[in-house]
């Protein structure tokens, strides 16, 4: 009876232990991209990586015009053509389509010029939010903030733990 009481009590005062921990932990969340929204630099970086972007796809739009181009020329003169210019257009036209693939690669693949860009932009904009968002959580003594915005799913936030308001006065 003793040991079951012992028992009892250990595991009593070990769940006393756990809730007082758990519930000493701070809590907070922030829109990050409402805070990005807020700052004049990163709005001009997104749109010198829009225009960017859209004259590169005006680029290889045009290129995708001029192999078309071709192809009909083709359609129209195949029947009048030897078997050797034949295969010399069908040639041409497919190179002319890898090199406008491997354009369009080079432009906006994973590791392509708009992602070099946009990392080169926006990388120290994001560098100095999250900076921020370390700085008040330090300072405000929080141990989780999370960001509203990104993929984490929250299913409900109190607004009292909304700190978005607080990091945009912090980078600003």
């Amino acid at each position: 009876m003793a040991t079951l009481l012992k028992k009892s009590f250990f595991l009593l005062a070990l769940l006393a232990g756990t809730s007082l921990t758990a519930s000493a932990q701070r809590i907070a969340y922030v829109d990050i991209q409402k805070v990005l929204a807020e700052i004049p630099a990163y709005q001009k970086a997104q749109e010198e990586i829009d225009r960017i972007a859209q004259a590169w796809r005006q680029e290889i739009n045009q290129e995708y015009d001029k192999i078309k181009s071709l192809y009909n020329e083709y359609q129209v003169e195949q029947v009048l053509l030897s078997d050797e210019a034949r295969r010399q257009k069908e040639e041409e036209i497919m190179n002319r389509e890898q090199q406008v693939r491997d354009l369009q690669k080079k432009r906006f693949g994973p590791e392509g010029d708009l992602f070099k860009r946009r990392r080169e932009l926006v990388q120290p904009i994001q560098d100095r939010v999250y900076s921020a968002i370390e700085d008040y959580a330090e300072d405000r003594g929080f141990d989780f903030i999370f960001d509203k915005s990104g993929n984490a799913s929250m299913i409900y936030t109190n607004p009292e733990y909304d700190k978005t308001e607080d990091i945009i006065r912090k980078v600003k």
